[in-house]
């Protein structure tokens, strides 16, 4: 499967981005041979591989969940620029 210059335009339009032509012409590029390459990945029996999540084996180091008190309201307030209601004031973001 190849990808085409009208195809990046097409994702690059959709995307609000534009480009160069030597730069869609070197994604095009770019593109193709990661397509490429997959497609020589395809090739290999892996039909005796057992499937994973992670490529190692690895263990999460998760600590205890612990019950600490927290600090007080009013020090964490006392270096805001705004504050309402025991909250931050933020600016409104639409």
């Amino acid at each position: 499967m190849k990808i085409t210059t009208s195809e990046i335009e097409h994702v690059a339009h959709l995307a609000r981005l534009s480009f160069d032509p030597s730069e869609i012409e070197s994604f095009n590029r770019q593109l193709n041979d990661i397509l490429g390459y997959i497609s020589k990945l395809e090739e290999l029996d892996t039909s005796r591989v057992e499937p994973t999540t992670h490529a190692l084996e690895l263990t999460n180091a998760f600590r205890k969940d612990e019950v600490k008190p927290s600090l007080p309201v009013g020090k964490i307030l006392s270096n805001a620029p705004e504050r309402e209601e025991g909250g931050f004031v933020v600016p409104k973001i639409i």
